[in-house]
């Protein structure tokens, strides 16, 4: 089991669908989820993360299913959203975690490279929301939370992804503007530099790179899985009933971060910090 700060059975009776959530930072949303109530389905490509993904939940006493789904095929999206809705009969929550990319210098990425990562993290984040609207929440309402990454001031080595993320923001806004009068929220989520099992897909210089510049906010670490989770959670919840149209960053102050007053390790307050983080692990 693990710690959440929220009433337990927030969300009993509601079906949460996370794209990416097998592992990682959709894997540790699912899980809190099913914590408080939730019947999940987590949907991934990958049929390994799913099964190693969905044990983690039903050892913990979850409802839940795991289905494939590569968001790049329409074909793949409405089987998906069709066994889900035929399991649970509907979807409360939409969690549009997954995606992917690749580290490399915008002027080395060619066409193929670039098409699959605005593919993959605009196009197929689009049209699975398109058909959870469509099968369930026109007609029931219901919240969705995009996942996007901190790209305030760009994203180098990652230009692709930035791009895309950045359409997915504005996608957000449109999407609230549409549907808040079927009772549909929309909200997206940007996490500063999280320690996650998704850095282990990068190579170990990069993961370097990464974990350094990742301290550049007022508590001069990286964020934790649980510390995006709870965001989530909180957005999808009762009490963001009237919140809809945003970006909340999740990110410890990197995107204002300023080099007039650059983060210094000496300075965090590393009581407080881990007593944080211990209550949400």
């Amino acid at each position: 089991m693990i710690n959440t700060v929220f009433k337990e059975g927030l969300f009993k009776d509601k079906v949460v669908l996370i794209s990416g959530g097998g592992t990682g930072i959709g894997l540790r949303i699912a899980r809190e989820f099913c914590q408080l109530g939730a019947k999940a389905i987590i949907a991934s490509r990958s049929a390994e993360k799913l099964t190693k993904g969905l044990k983690v939940l039903t050892d913990e006493g979850a409802e839940a299913i795991a289905l494939e789904c590569n968001i790049r095929d329409e074909e793949s999206t409405k089987s998906c959203i069709n066994s889900a809705i035929s399991t649970f009969g509907k979807i409360d929550i939409l969690v549009n975690n997954g995606g992917g990319q690749f580290p490399s210098p915008a002027e080395y990425i060619n066409r193929k490279g670039w098409h699959a990562v605005i593919e993959t993290n605009l196009t197929g984040t689009f049209f699975l929301t398109q058909e959870v609207f469509n099968r369930s929440m026109n007609s029931k309402g219901g919240s969705i939370i995009n996942i996007t990454m901190d790209n305030r001031n760009g994203f180098p080595m990652l230009a692709h992804s930035a791009a895309a993320r950045a359409g997915v923001q504005n996608l957000t806004m449109s999407l609230a503007n549409e549907w808040g009068k079927y009772g549909v929220r929309v909200n997206s989520i940007s996490p500063g530099t999280i320690e996650s099992s998704g850095l282990d897909t990068y190579a170990p210089e990069f993961q370097e790179y990464v974990r350094g510049y990742g301290k550049n906010n007022q508590h001069f670490r990286l964020g934790t899985e649980a510390e995006v989770a709870s965001a989530v959670i909180f957005l999808a919840s009762p009490a963001a009933s009237f919140i809809t149209g945003i970006n909340l960053a999740v990110d410890g102050g990197q995107s204002i971060y300023t080099p007039l007053m650059p983060p210094i390790e000496n300075n965090r307050n590393e009581k407080f910090d881990d007593e944080l983080t211990k209550k949400q692990s």
